[in-house]
């Protein structure tokens, strides 16, 4: 019985977090929404949910934000240097 009941708290929280989680993105691109969960903690799976694609999508979406990411570090790194 008490492990029905654990099991029904857990639905019950896990749609909440999709709520929020849904509302947390509205108006944004998929990459946007994607990166938003993601620096949520929210893991590929449960991503891939809230955004109506595949984990491997996920995946893809935040290794390709992370390169863009470390890019523009680079380039960043370069133009101080050359000023100083």
């Amino acid at each position: 019985m008490e492990e029905q009941v654990l099991i029904s708290i857990d639905k019950k929280l896990n749609a909440v977090v999709r709520l929020l989680a849904s509302k947390s993105i509205e108006k944004k691109t998929k990459t946007e929404a994607i990166m938003t969960l993601a620096a949520l903690g929210l893991d590929a799976n449960l991503i891939s949910k809230i955004v109506d694609t595949t984990p491997g999508t996920v995946y893809a979406r935040l290794a390709e934000a992370k390169k863009k990411s470390r890019t523009a570090t680079a380039k960043s790194k370069k133009k101080v240097e050359s000023n100083e």
